[in-house]
């Protein structure tokens, strides 16, 4: 490994991943990446580099753009205004138009049976439900 690091000057020169300064090269290693994850059996080397770039694209992504804390009501509400849809339309999935406005008025959190029927309503991840 010493000997690997001996010059990384020299490394970054010949043209290793570095630092993601710009989007230009964001879409580079992005590119790059999703040529190297469409190997079948890719080599260790390989692997290595998927676990490199990744982290720096990441490492760009968290800087360059972040996401907003958001509460469920939030992204109800959002949801409902981008499908065109009112509170009432959303009583059966959650249990009453009385749930949908307690939530939305952040009385009430969602539950495990309310955010999978509005998963699936709305084809989206779980995952939207829960703040980061």
């Amino acid at each position: 490994m010493a000997t690997v690091l001996a010059n990384p000057a020299k490394m970054i020169e010949r043209g290793a991943p570095h630092v993601i300064h710009s989007e230009a090269q964001l879409a580079a290693y992005t590119k790059a990446l999703y040529t190297l994850t469409k190997e079948a059996r890719p080599t260790a080397a390989q692997v290595k580099a998927i676990e490199l770039l990744t982290l720096l694209i990441e490492r760009y992504e968290e800087e360059h753009f972040s996401v907003p804390r958001v509460s469920q009501a939030d992204v109800l509400r959002f949801l409902l205004e981008r499908h065109g849809l009112k509170q009432r339309d959303l009583a059966k999935d959650l249990g009453g138009e009385s749930v949908v406005s307690e939530v939305l008025s952040r009385k009430r959190k969602l539950n495990a049976g309310h955010i999978e029927a509005l998963s699936r309503r709305f084809r989206v991840s779980p995952a939207v439900f829960f703040p980061s």
